[in-house]
């Protein structure tokens, strides 16, 4: 598991990241069925919105699209802010009792992938590590 973050040499250490199994003990349900996917070097409108979750910024891509993005993946300037990296908003949907692999945290919350090979944002506080 590691903690991504893009000011950081770089971002993601070029090694090979050790997957670690999660028990969902949360149901969580994705909120965003249209998630945001972005290229490093995007300018996004950056809003001030509060989230649960903390660190996260409210931002609207120059197609208009808006979603949650980590704070830590921005290089903020006044109401804006460049991608540093590339970024998919993908939430899963899970439930409780199942098992998931996690490879990647940010603000709160894990990059899984369930049994069935889909991938997306998992609010940490909804698993247990195994």
């Amino acid at each position: 598991m590691i903690d991504y973050d893009p000011h950081k040499s770089g971002g993601v250490k070029s090694k090979a990241v050790r997957q670690l199994k999660y028990l969902v003990i949360l149901d969580y349900h994705s909120a965003y069925p249209d998630p945001l996917l972005l290229r490093a070097g995007e300018i996004l409108k950056v809003e001030e919105k509060k989230c649960e979750y903390g660190e996260w910024l409210w931002c609207t891509s120059s197609e208009g699209k808006s979603g949650w993005v980590p704070e830590t993946y921005l290089q903020r300037k006044g109401d804006s802010g460049t991608l540093l990296c590339d970024y998919d908003a993908t939430e899963l949907t899970v439930k409780a009792g199942e098992e998931v692999l996690g490879d990647k945290r940010a603000c709160d919350w894990l990059w899984c992938t369930n049994s069935e090979g889909k991938k997306g944002w998992v609010p940490e506080k909804c698993l247990e590590r195994l």
